[in-house]
């Protein structure tokens, strides 16, 4: 669930590893998890006066079940209301200081810029990086959310800028003040007049370009805290999809493989849409509920479901629940109205083919050398098209349909099988049309021909056939 920015954010403390299993919790584990749940999700006691004649007051009720029920509810853990091993490692991780609970605010209303086009100035630098890695990680940071919305940023050198950057320790002059080595690393104002979207990052803590392990003393990703906290700077609140960027907690992700969460994106793009360039007469044949949808293309994506149609593309998580974006507000350098689409999970990446070229790309970034021709798969000049595609991670096979024939591509060996093409009624009989997607699901086939779907179990045997919006909610 996505909601928006409201408060100031900074992250917290490091982690503390400690073995699973059920122990007695000594003393100082319940204060942390009073101090955590009063700081996240605004646990009170509250007094009441004894009885007639007595003296002082006493809690009326004890309200540290329920809040715990709430935290772990966020967290995705087990409901339990007690202060279990799992939710007080959870409790010592890394995080945001802004509280988890949306009615637990100091705003009145939703903030974010009125413009679309920011400006940034970096006030000094931490010495742990050359000013050229500080520069290129606060860029690149910025980027992360350009690349999904109309906003642009502009860097200035001089005066006051939207967002102000700087590095400092201790009392710094904004009333949160830092804490030493080890605990918060970064914190950022929501988008307001004045300090609003301003970030200040913790010059006691060691920032790195890249490696953030094999250091004796804790070191984080620059590049992984600044883009973090400039989603709090444009108005985003956390997160609860474990993955997003915008999750409380700090994890490390190589940079050099970084991809923005669909998660993100949608929360970003709910207050900075991305310019609608579909027409009505498209919009109104894009509705995923639609029996008479013809797919272009379908395919997995780090643990979600893609389909695709024209411009726009559905994306379906472990969970069901589905939401529609724009090709390019994802992909900004991939084609629309694509023919085919498949995920490799061993390279961790994702090819879109259209016409004779394919695309490749790692997270929402195009890799090198790419559009490549359909030649590069060792595919004849005959070949005009891939009309479908499918991965099969457990053969390390992708099965490449055009026409009413298909090929069978090693991954591994990077060439064609023997014995291909094969014709689509000897490999799956049944089908008696060209097919338009296609998708693995739970080791099951599920090409896509028209107005239907055809199931097929991992032995090639035809299942079962359904109607064409089988996956998508209706």
């Amino acid at each position: 669930m996505r909601r928006i920015h409201r408060q100031l954010c900074f992250l917290a403390s490091l982690v503390l590893v400690i073995d699973a299993g059920p122990i007695e919790q000594p003393a100082d584990d319940y204060g942390i998890a009073t101090n955590y749940l009063e700081s996240f999700y605004n646990l009170r006691y509250i007094l009441a006066p004894v009885a007639p004649g007595g003296e002082g007051k006493r809690p009326e009720e004890n309200p540290l079940p329920e809040k715990l029920k709430e935290m772990q509810k966020f967290f995705g853990l087990n409901v339990t209301g007690t202060l279990d091993i799992e939710t007080l490692e959870v409790m010592k991780k890394p995080r945001c200081g802004v509280p988890d609970v949306a009615e637990y605010s100091v705003f009145d209303d939703i903030p974010k810029w009125q413009t679309n086009n920011l400006t940034y100035r970096i006030e000094n630098y931490t010495p742990d990086m050359p000013v050229r890695e500080v520069d290129d990680s606060i860029k690149r940071a910025l980027q992360v959310w350009a690349d999904v919305t109309p906003l642009r940023f502009t860097r200035i050198y001089n005066g006051t800028a939207d967002i102000m950057i700087s590095f400092a320790t201790q009392d710094h002059g904004d009333a949160y003040p830092f804490d030493g080595p080890g605990r918060t690393l970064a914190h950022a104002f929501a988008p307001s007049p004045g300090i609003g979207g301003d970030a200040h990052f913790d010059d006691d803590e060691f920032f790195t370009l890249r490696s953030s392990r094999g250091n004796f003393f804790a070191s984080y990703i620059l590049f992984l805290v600044a883009a973090h906290e400039f989603g709090h700077s444009l108005g985003l609140f956390h997160s609860n999809v474990r993955g997003a960027l915008m999750f409380p907690t700090y994890d490390f992700t190589d940079p050099d493989r970084f991809s923005l969460h669909s998660d993100d994106i949608t929360g970003i793009q709910s207050m900075y849409p991305p310019v609608q360039t579909t027409t009505r007469a498209v919009q109104t044949t894009t509705r995923a509920c639609n029996f008479n949808l013809i797919l272009d293309a379908v395919t997995t994506f780090r643990g979600e479901t893609m389909f695709f149609k024209d411009s726009i593309f559905w994306h379906r998580s472990p969970s069901r629940s589905v939401s529609k974006l724009l090709i390019k507000s994802f992909w900004p350098n991939a084609p629309d109205n694509i023919d085919a689409a498949y995920e490799d999970p061993v390279q961790d990446k994702v090819f879109f083919f259209k016409g004779r070229q394919v695309w490749a790309f790692n997270g929402n970034n195009v890799e090198p050398g790419y559009p490549k021709t359909l030649r590069s798969f060792g595919l004849p000049p005959s070949v005009k098209k891939v009309s479908a595609a499918v991965h099969d991670k457990n053969s390390g096979k992708t099965l490449l349909f055009f026409d009413i024939y298909y090929y069978s591509y090693d991954e591994k060996m990077k060439k064609m099988d023997k014995g291909y093409p094969k014709r689509l009624k000897v490999g799956f009989p049944g089908v008696t049309a060209g097919i338009t997607a296609a998708h693995l699901f739970n080791g099951n086939i599920y090409l896509f021909s028209g107005t239907k779907v055809y199931e097929f179990s991992s032995s090639r045997n035809l299942l079962r056939v359904l109607n064409n919006n089988y996956f998508l909610p209706c």
